[in-house]
């Protein structure tokens, strides 16, 4: 039996592709003109253990004031501004503040700064205009806003490459995962005697095997009253021992009445996977279902 077309598209996107860096919302400068938002809004900065993060303000504070100063690495105060690295003990999400204030008592101007924790990502340097903003600063933005656009287009770019390398059966002989002996296939039979009314079961059974992978590409009909999303799938060996490593893929999720398929795939190069295995699948509202006798080619 010759495995179908939709199976080793559905192997690609278990396959995956690398990992991605994931986006990060700090910026590495930052510029605040205090004269278009309400100054009692708190503004959130970028910060992390270990990386310095300085203010500079267009007119000189007339204090600041940091939240717990003394668990900082360092502080370095100046005329118009401020330079800290944070605690070494600042947890991710943790947050600081910064307050600043400006004028006299009578009329004094607040304004707070939040100090969000994040890992290796820190705003370097924060511009704080009081009054409009010269033009030159503007004309800067706008450089440095270019050539960030630039950057994310190459990214995009580099993403759809990658994207594109990872499909169809290329990708599978390409990474070994399909040699010359090709995609053993097992049809398993499904007792489906005896169900009771209203549950979600097993279907249809096939089981595959490759050079580094062993899948299995179940097929569950819904006759609940409840749609049914896979959220965990495990293979127990026989002495009910887990099998570490199993991944699944679902793409529609199952209404009532309705049939769809759920792939397992499990890495075979550590593990010869010969014998029986329970097959259990859990949904979002901890319903479990059970295929006690799958067997791999």
């Amino acid at each position: 039996m010759l495995p179908t077309l939709p199976f080793l598209l559905s192997l690609v996107v278990l396959q995956g592709t690398p990992d991605l860096e994931p986006a990060v919302a700090c910026e590495d400068s930052q510029r605040i003109d205090l004269t278009l938002t309400p100054s009692a809004e708190a503004r959130e900065i970028c910060v992390s253990p270990g990386m310095m993060t300085g203010f500079l303000f267009d007119t000189i504070p007339g204090s600041l004031e940091l939240q717990e100063e003394v668990r900082f690495v360092e502080v370095l105060r100046g005329q118009r501004g401020i330079s800290f690295v944070p605690p070494k003990d600042m947890m991710p999400g943790e947050r600081l503040r910064l307050t600043v204030r400006f004028g006299a008592a009578a009329a004094q101007e607040i304004i707070t700064f939040i100090l969000v924790a994040h890992r290796g990502q820190a705003t370097r340097q924060v511009e704080v205009y009081r009054d409009k903003r010269p033009q030159e600063s503007y004309q800067q933005e706008a450089l440095e806003e270019r050539a960030k656009n630039q950057q994310l287009r190459n990214a995009n770019q580099q993403l759809q490459v990658q994207l594109e390398r990872a499909r169809g059966l290329r990708s599978l002989i390409a990474n070994g995962i399909v040699g010359h002996s090709g995609v053993q296939t097992l049809d398993l039979a499904v007792d489906k005697t005896n169900i009771p009314a209203g549950v979600v079961f097993f279907d249809t059974v096939v089981s595959y095997r490759a050079g580094k992978t062993v899948v299995a590409e179940t097929w569950l009909s819904n006759f609940s009253a409840a749609p049914w999303n896979t959220i965990r799938a495990s293979l127990l060996t026989a002495d009910n021992e887990e099998v570490p490593g199993v991944q699944f893929l679902q793409l529609n999720v199952i209404a009532p009445t309705m049939r769809e398929s759920v792939i397992l795939e499990v890495n075979a190069e550590s593990k010869d996977f010969h014998g029986e295995f329970k097959l259990m699948l859990w949904d979002e509202t901890s319903r479990v279902i059970t295929f006690p006798g799958l067997r791999f080619p």
